[in-house]
């Protein structure tokens, strides 16, 4: 084989593995452009996320929030009050009862 002959058979040769080299960057040029596009879709969708977690469910956590702490500090606040007025309760059904069946005994 003459130099030529090797030069001809080597350059052939890297023309076919540049060809491959071409359709590999090709190919990775087009799945690039696909995960870009999906990044922007997922970017938007996070996007939305954010924006309903600020105009939407934040908001309403913080009044669910606000009513458990002020009923909490209702309750918490009366509890005193509520054990005096069962107390007051049960003393007023003793007076009831016993009011209604002297009265019964009088009639």
């Amino acid at each position: 084989m003459t130099d030529n002959e090797l030069l001809l058979a080597i350059s052939n040769m890297m023309d076919t593995k540049l060809e491959h080299i071409n359709k590999d960057v090709a190919e990775i040029k087009t799945r690039v452009g696909s995960l870009e596009s999906r990044m922007g879709n997922l970017e938007s969708k996070v996007k939305n996320i954010e924006l309903n977690q600020e105009n939407e469910i934040i908001p309403r956590l913080n009044t669910i929030e606000a009513c458990y702490t002020s009923t909490f500090d209702r309750y918490k606040d009366n509890v005193e009050d509520y054990n005096a007025m069962k107390q007051d309760i049960s003393i007023m059904k003793k007076v009831i009862t016993e009011h209604s069946e002297k009265l019964n005994k009088l009639a």
